[in-house]
């Protein structure tokens, strides 16, 4: 577990915020996928493989953020990054 933080430590806090946003968001014009994909959750009918991936594309980058941005905050060792 410790070697998957220090991975996570090595990413860049800015080129982490702008793909969580990024993909958290997208697409812009329309509902999120993200959004959409959590609704399909919810709902059970989350079951094609196209769709779980896309799940799985467009929350990783936000989930990594909150794994970096809790360990900031409980003072826990990272790795300086721009």
């Amino acid at each position: 577990m410790t070697a998957v933080l220090k991975l996570i430590d090595k990413i860049p806090m800015s080129a982490l915020v702008v793909t969580a946003v990024l993909l958290t968001l997208a697409p812009l014009g329309a509902q999120p996928h993200l959004l959409e994909k959590l609704g399909m959750l919810y709902d059970a009918s989350l079951t094609k493989p196209i769709d779980i991936f896309d799940l799985l594309m467009h929350a990783t980058p936000l989930t990594l953020l909150v794994i970096r941005l809790l360990r900031l905050k409980r003072g826990e060792p990272t790795t300086k990054s721009s």
